[in-house]
């Protein structure tokens, strides 16, 4: 029984744990969420989406297996146990070729899914949900049930042609947009427990109708909407009142939790509520990034206190430049115009800058930022300024003055958030919430 499992089995018999998942790619989300996981003692899930990794390298450059390598590497480099590392697929299926027909989307998806489960990707979302250039406007389920089971059989198949453990599966029909929405008036209402359980139904016909039964027994989780999201300046807050006959029905199912999407910048009693309620794998992704972008851009005001303006390495406007370059990433999210729009660009939830942060001139001006701060000592008092919560904890011998640490430190605080509502769980039964289990979580590793 792999990591993944065992915290499910764990969830289903009554204690409040769940798994959290850091879907980002950028190297500095990544040794924050080791970092975190280390304290608390988590597995940790890392997830590459199907528009960041595929076949053809993403936006990332990166294909599964380089993927695969890269996040290895980093947990080599920072000591984490390969053993508490999980990889996963998120969003796998023919969202990145939604253009063409949905005969040549599907092959290039099967090609996909394949390329992740072989390169050892455990955790599989098959995610159909989309049409594809030649599709009615509205998929069935049974369309979307029908083609996530092809999927699954394609992966099975590659899985074992590697000589891998079989992956665990996630399925669902409401499936929240990739990083968010453009505008939180398109966020789903709550999934009604009749649509759950006609997805759920649907789905295992088509498994069985492909004879995947041993492929059936591990779908772990089933994506609904719970009612959170965001966008680009708004957030949805989770209300378990509302999702309380969601918990319920999915607490009638042996062995099935929900998995969370856009759960960014949810309130952390939120997150400890959602676990306990069944919404057992909690999605974040941009919150982290935001972040990242928050530290980066503090480093930047004391860069500008302490080095000479020809030798600054102007982050935020290199950032902005490139964004304005190349606007395939975030035009179509932020709406306006001029000022408006450089606002949505720099301080926007949705995070669209997190696209850019492996350009060239970007990962160039980052370089210099850091090189400029680490050649000097920083001021106690700038820190007390731009980074105050770091500033306390170098303060008290707990954190180097550093560029790199006084980042990870800050998306490590975000990320740690989930790790205390995944595994030190301090949510209680309520009115509302008969159905969901009670207690806090001891360690799962």
């Amino acid at each position: 029984m792999s990591p993944v499992q065992q915290i499910v089995a764990v969830h289903r018999r009554g204690e409040a744990v769940g798994l959290y998942s850091v879907c980002c790619s950028h190297p500095s989300v990544l040794r924050a969420a080791m970092r975190v996981a280390s304290d608390y003692g988590t597995v940790l899930l890392v997830e590459a989406t199907s528009n960041q990794v595929d076949q053809f390298g993403g936006y990332t450059g990166m294909t599964p297996s380089a993927f695969h390598d890269y996040v290895h590497q980093l947990a080599r480099d920072q000591g984490f146990p390969a053993e508490r590392l999980v990889l996963g697929g998120d969003h796998l299926g023919p969202n990145a070729w939604q253009h063409l027909d949905a005969a040549t989307a599907m092959q290039n998806a099967e090609t996909l899914i394949a390329a992740y489960a072989a390169a050892g990707f455990h955790k599989i979302h098959l995610d159909c949900s989309m049409r594809c250039a030649d599709d009615p406007q509205h998929l069935s389920d049974e369309t979307i049930a029908a083609r996530s089971a092809r999927l699954c059989a394609v992966a099975e198949q590659a899985a074992a042609q590697a000589g891998l453990p079989p992956p665990v599966y996630v399925i669902g029909t409401e499936v929240p947009i990739p990083g968010g929405e453009a505008n939180l008036a398109q966020a789903g209402a709550v999934t009604s427990p009749k649509a759950a359980a006609r997805t759920l139904d649907v789905h295992r016909q088509a498994f069985f109708a492909m004879e995947l039964h041993d492929a059936w027994r591990r779908v772990i989780a089933m994506v609904v909407q719970p009612g959170v999201d965001f966008d680009h300046s708004q957030i949805q807050h989770y209300d378990a009142a509302q999702a309380s006959a969601l918990s319920a029905f999915v607490a009638g199912q042996p062995g099935l939790v929900f998995e969370a999407h856009s759960t960014d910048y949810q309130r952390e009693s939120a997150l400890h509520e959602m676990v306990r309620d069944h919404f057992a794998i909690l999605k974040v992704g941009p919150a982290a990034t935001f972040a990242l972008r928050e530290g980066l851009q503090a480093l930047c005001r004391i860069e500008e206190e302490l080095v000479p303006a020809g030798q600054a390495s102007r982050l935020m406007q290199v950032l902005d430049e490139t964004m304005l370059a190349q606007p395939k990433h975030w035009a179509k999210h932020y709406p306006g115009s001029g000022a408006g729009q450089r606002l949505l660009r720099r301080y926007g939830l949705s995070d669209r800058c997190r696209y850019y942060w492996g350009e060239p001139a970007v990962t160039a001006a980052v370089e210099r930022l850091c090189a400029n701060l680490d050649a000097l000592a920083i001021p106690l008092s700038l820190l007390s300024q731009h980074l105050p919560e770091q500033y306390l904890q170098v303060l008290q011998g707990q954190l180097a003055a550093r560029a790199g640490a006084l980042l990870e430190h800050k998306i490590g605080r975000v990320l740690a958030q989930y790790a205390r509502a995944c595994n030190r769980n301090s949510a209680r039964d309520s009115a509302s919430n008969a159905g969901a289990p009670a207690g806090s979580a001891a360690a799962i590793c």
